[in-house]
């Protein structure tokens, strides 16, 4: 296994989704080869449309995952960080990457070749399966934000992002934006001043914005703050009303 990996990085990929199936002689021989990358801000791991020659995992940091439009503006299919993967899908088919990827922070990433993938998948059939399941569960998620950009109202995302982040599930807590707005807003499907409305329009159920950070009075009000959110968009709506205030 790649002696370069610490201790707590095992143990993070041992747990990871896409590597906790798997038995130890199998995983040795998957990351033999392994790469630990680092990368500053800024920096491309991949391009739309080049050979998918590898996937990742994050060790450290966080990495984005975007798609170019026609127009030329950048849509995010994915931000990820310590214990994700990414990318295994285009090395599990051989194919091309579908998005690029990109370091939004400095990040340290385990890089692992598509060709140890496809040698190592006829000796353990089960790293194939492996792939099959992290595949099925980036599918997922990416339903999941399909339905909560049709669904759900522009200061409900971001409730929910506060949520996931909040290390308490009560109380006040202090909350580390762990990349900048932009991208946030990209995240979430929203434009940078629909972002800032969202932001503004949370300062009633406790939550400021300083910089970087983000801090909630009580946790629990932002959570109940979601509910009434979801059971509002439920209630049905004259065909009159504009729908364009989930972006808000």
């Amino acid at each position: 296994m790649n002696s370069r990996l610490g201790d707590d990085d095992l143990h993070m990929i041992r747990r990871s989704a896409i590597f906790s199936a798997l038995h130890e002689e199998p995983l040795e021989r998957l990351l033999r080869d392994a790469t630990i990358m680092k990368h500053d801000r800024g920096n491309v791991l991949f391009l739309q449309g080049e050979a998918a020659e590898a996937f990742y995992v994050v060790l450290d940091g966080w990495v984005k995952v975007y798609r170019m439009t026609p127009g030329g503006e950048e849509a995010v299919v994915g931000i990820f960080t310590r214990g994700q993967s990414f990318a295994e899908a285009a090395a599990f088919t051989g194919g091309v990457y579908p998005a690029s990827g990109e370091s939004v922070t400095e990040v340290r990433v385990l890089k692992i070749s598509a060709r140890r993938l496809f040698d190592q998948i006829s000796a353990s059939p089960a790293i194939g399966l492996a792939m099959l399941a992290s595949t099925s569960q980036h599918l997922h998620q990416l339903v999941q934000q399909i339905e909560q950009l049709k669904a759900h109202t522009g200061a409900q995302r971001v409730a929910e992002f506060l949520v996931s982040m909040a290390p308490v599930q009560s109380g006040a807590c202090t909350i580390a934006l762990p990349y900048d707005k932009a991208l946030l807003a990209g995240k979430l499907g929203m434009k940078p001043e629909s972002l800032s409305r969202a932001f503004q329009r949370l300062k009633a159920y406790g939550v400021v914005i300083n910089r970087e950070m983000a801090v909630v009075k009580e946790i629990s009000q932002l959570a109940g703050f979601m509910e009434q959110e979801r059971a509002e968009v439920m209630k049905p709506r004259d065909d009159g009303d504009d729908r364009n205030d989930r972006q808000a």
